[in-house]
């Protein structure tokens, strides 16, 4: 099982990114797909997360800024984070919930059991 990212860089404030993860190797249709991101010195903390029924869930930091979807198939999920600042530099890591069917996102990184490799994003001032 493979979780590709992709998107990150150097953004100016005020911008926008878009990050991409892609599985594969396996299916995750049914399941909780997500961002989660890590700052320097920070713990690693919940952005979003979308649920194969559809229901998202957004950390308060981001809500407004953010829109995280799903391909067609459920079995990619992007993250879209306009009006960058500098507190939202950070290594992003998309992230799987290993529980099929779950309805509702959890914000727990203990419930994602599948993790792609970071891609940083970094946001200049």
């Amino acid at each position: 099982v493979q979780l590709q990212a992709s998107g990150g860089g150097l953004v100016q404030a005020g911008g926008s990114l878009n990050l991409s993860c892609a599985a594969s190797g396996r299916s995750f249709t049914a399941q909780v797909m997500g961002w989660f991101r890590q700052a320097s010195g920070k713990e690693r903390e919940f952005v979003a997360a979308k649920a194969w029924r559809g229901i998202t869930a957004y950390a308060d930091s981001v809500k407004g800024r953010a829109t995280i979807s799903r391909d067609r198939n459920e079995n990619a999920v992007y993250l879209q984070l306009s009006s960058l600042k500098p507190d939202d530099t950070a290594v992003y890591y998309c992230a799987v919930d290993g529980q099929a069917g779950r309805a509702v996102p959890r914000r727990s990184r203990r419930d994602y059991d599948f993790w792609g490799q970071e891609t940083q994003v970094t946001v200049s001032s």
